[in-house]
């Protein structure tokens, strides 16, 4: 019995989405977002500007090459550090022997 009430009533509150739905239809929708306008005097101002201004901190010099990292065997026995740790051994287990 509450089953079916809960049927029914889900069904009148769908009828009445769906005519209120039918009525806005014939009603002007509004825009969400207006519609793009330029700026007074947009043609007349540069878009971006030609180079931007570094200020030397957040890019690489162009000068300097980068370096490996890991050096060769000639520049290790010279004295040059990895920059990183060596790898970790691959883990591997016994082949699987079949049955």
């Amino acid at each position: 019995m509450v089953a079916a009430t809960l049927v029914v009533t889900g069904l009148g509150i769908s009828a009445l989405s769906l005519g209120e739905l039918r009525a806005r239809a014939r009603q002007q929708t509004a825009q969400a977002t207006p519609p793009v306008q330029s700026t007074p005097g947009a043609e007349t101002k540069p878009s971006a500007p030609a180079e931007p201004a570094t200020t030397g901190t957040s890019t690489r010099p162009p000068d300097v090459p980068p370096e490996p990292a890991r050096p060769d065997a000639g520049a290790q026995k010279a004295g040059a550090q990895p920059a990183l740790p060596p790898a970790p051994a691959e883990k591997t287990a016994p082949p699987i022997r079949e049955r």
